[in-house]
């Protein structure tokens, strides 16, 4: 077995820097058919550097992107997404004069995934030795590039200076060939897909490269390219000519990977192979980064090249067996439940428990508290209006100052959110989307026994539109001593809700408020819970009235603990109680590790609001009064 050589020096800054493509992926939400009948699409991070430091980051590892940008949408949503994985957006360049580049790609069948770039004078193309120094790319310890980069004389330039820089400082250089012959101008503009077109002058500039890397990780096309040679033992050889110390690993896709790191074998078999994993190809978009990232994560971690290779193969093996490429890559953690459980699975993707847990460990944004001013109400509020004998129309305007008192707050409050419906108080909801709150929006029809939904009987319709920040807020009265037959539609709804949010990747919260008029505690929220873990119905949050004694805490998180350690936890509702009834029931949840804040409303703004439809108090009284009520229950809840 090969040992693993030229270890990456320890004790810097970041583990790998990523120099080469990043951009925008929008994947065909259609399959088995062609990409001009495909009617929508799904937008994910893309580009090979980006999806490998992407991929890196959810494997625990510190990774940063060199790279530019454009100054738009997608630009943003690049910089955005590397930086929520983990990834350093320090070098993240911004580029005024060109757009961020696009594919467009599809899955028709298990061969064939229609693909376009978009990348005419794209940003990622332009970058140069004026956005990085030497001190950069001697913080890390591993640089790694992509083939596409030296298809341009510019760009080609940029990452010579950025090797040499590294070279100079003992960090290690990694060439991943990624060879895309319509990105080097030898396939027409609608074959992307196109992996391999022979070419003496790309070979001959590729080997000019070669000397000066210190690993070089390529596809057998991509050895072919780079060698100058379509028998992969002889091209393999042509490499280790020119590079007689670097480590040369083999991509073989399904199959594994072979490493080489002195001389080339007579036969390929003869070099030292890590397994493939066998698994149902839903799309091998994307594999060649995922394993990349593996690769490198072992390396780092000391492994030696096989298992290290195994590790790549692991998470190229999960990467095609989902939708789109990085939002696919897998966390450490779920790489390990990989290897302990899931190994001998074939249909990987049809694996609800393991895709469970992928959607879990990988959310995009970490809430560790929430705080949100509540005003989903629509029965309780129409209800105001008409005894103030406003027309309801005023509600509209009623939820838009609420949600100025919750973005003022939210100015200096991390954990700061809202709930609101999007019957009476759809503007404030586009107001307040894209502003960093947590955001709860209801789609119980309000008041419902057993429960019914406001969009209709089929959740997904609706929320096909949400945007992605958005969590699904679905309330139902429940108790064990419900009638059969109500409970049994009552959940037959609620499934249906739970798993259009989760296909949709949307968070879903389950608000439990005991029917009937009886008591939540001790029976009805815990026997709640238990039966909608029982049924697969595992929400990312729980919004529960506050558990009274400590006894009925201790079985409310011992349920969680037992049924879903990967839950984001509890928020406590207000039931339009006095503050200080509700600043008590915060303390209860003092010391809990489940409770992660509160969900609040009428207790904050009912007074104040039924005043302001009467005329009584005018716009900027009711938002004062709103934002300082919700403060103090900021206060209570910290205090």
């Amino acid at each position: 077995m090969v040992a693993m050589k030229n270890v990456p020096p320890a004790g810097r800054r970041f583990d790998l820097i990523a120099m080469g493509r990043a951009a925008v992926d929008f994947y065909g939400a259609q399959f088995g058919g062609r990409l001009e009948d495909m009617s929508s699409f799904a937008k994910y991070l893309g580009g090979s550097a980006a999806n490998t430091a992407y991929g890196l980051a959810r494997l625990g590892h510190k990774p940063s992107m060199l790279v530019r940008v454009g100054d738009e949408h997608m630009g943003r949503f690049v910089r955005e997404t590397l930086a929520d994985a983990g990834v350093d957006v320090g070098h993240v360049r911004t580029d005024k004069d060109r757009l961020t580049g696009l594919v467009i790609l599809g899955v028709k069948d298990r061969e064939t995934f229609p693909l376009i770039f978009y990348r005419e004078n794209c940003a990622d193309m332009a970058v140069s030795a004026e956005d990085f120094d030497a001190d950069y790319i001697a913080s890390s310890r591993v640089f790694l590039t992509n083939g596409t980069h030296f298809s341009a004389p510019a760009t080609a330039d940029a990452v010579k200076t950025a090797i040499a820089y590294a070279r100079k400082a003992g960090t290690k250089t990694v060439f991943d060939v990624d060879y895309r012959p319509v990105l080097w101008g030898l396939a027409g503009k609608g074959r992307g897909e196109d992996r391999f077109v022979r070419s003496d002058s790309v070979s001959a500039h590729l080997k000019s490269l070669v000397p000066l890397f210190d690993v070089i990780v390529g596809t057998e096309e991509e050895i072919h390219i780079c060698g100058g040679a379509t028998d992969t033992l002889e091209a393999l050889r042509a490499i280790r000519a020119l590079n007689p110390t670097a480590t040369l690993v083999l991509k073989l896709g399904p199959k594994g990977a072979m490493i080489f790191d002195g001389a080339i074998p007579s036969k390929l078999t003869d070099g030292d192979f890590a397994e493939g994993v066998p698994v149902e190809t839903f799309n091998t978009l994307g594999a060649g980064d995922a394993f990349m990232a593996g690769l490198m994560s072992g390396w780092l971690d000391g492994l030696s090249w096989v298992d290290a290779a195994k590790r790549g193969n692991a998470c190229g093996a999960i990467v095609v067996s989902r939708h789109g490429c990085a939002p696919a890559c897998p966390t450490r953690a779920e790489l390990e439940v990989y290897f302990a459980e899931k190994t001998g699975v074939f249909r990987l993707h049809s694996d609800e428990d393991f895709e469970s847990r992928h959607r879990k460990m990988t959310r995009r944004r970490q809430w560790p508290e929430v705080m949100a001013l509540a005003f989903d109400h629509r029965i309780q509020l129409e209800k105001m209006a008409d005894d103030a004998k406003a027309p309801r129309d005023r509600l509209f305007k009623l939820k838009e100052l609420l949600a100025d008192a919750a973005l003022a707050v939210a100015k200096e409050t991390p954990g700061a959110g809202v709930l609101c419906d999007d019957r009476w108080g759809e503007s404030a909801l586009w107001r307040m989307t894209g502003k960093g709150l947590w955001i709860g929006r209801p789609v119980e029809m309000p008041g419902t026994f057993p429960l019914d939904l406001q969009h209709g009987p089929d959740p997904a319709l609706a929320l096909k539109s949400w945007p992605e920040e958005h969590i699904v807020k679905c309330l139902i009265f429940w108790h064990p001593d419900d009638p059969a037959e109500e409970r049994d539609a009552q959940e037959k709804t609620l499934a249906r809700v739970v798993r259009a949010a989760h296909a949709y990747g949307l968070d879903m919260l389950i608000e439990v408020i005991a029917s009937r008029g009886r008591k939540s505690y001790p029976e009805a929220v815990p026997a709640a819970m238990e039966r909608f873990y029982d049924l697969g119905l595992d929400p990312d949050w729980w919004k529960l009235p506050p558990p009274p004694t400590d006894a009925d805490w201790d079985r409310v998180e011992a349920i969680i603990d037992r049924r879903d350690p990967l839950c984001r936890g509890i928020v406590l509702l207000g039931l339009d109680a006095p503050e200080a009834e509700v600043a008590a029931g915060f303390k209860t949840a003092r010391g809990r590790k489940w409770a992660k804040g509160f969900a609040v409303g009428r207790t904050a703004f009912a007074k104040s609001a039924q005043a302001w439809l009467e005329g009584k108090l005018g716009d900027a009284d009711l938002v004062r009064d709103v934002e300082g009520a919700y403060r103090r229950l900021i206060a209570a809840w910290k205090s």
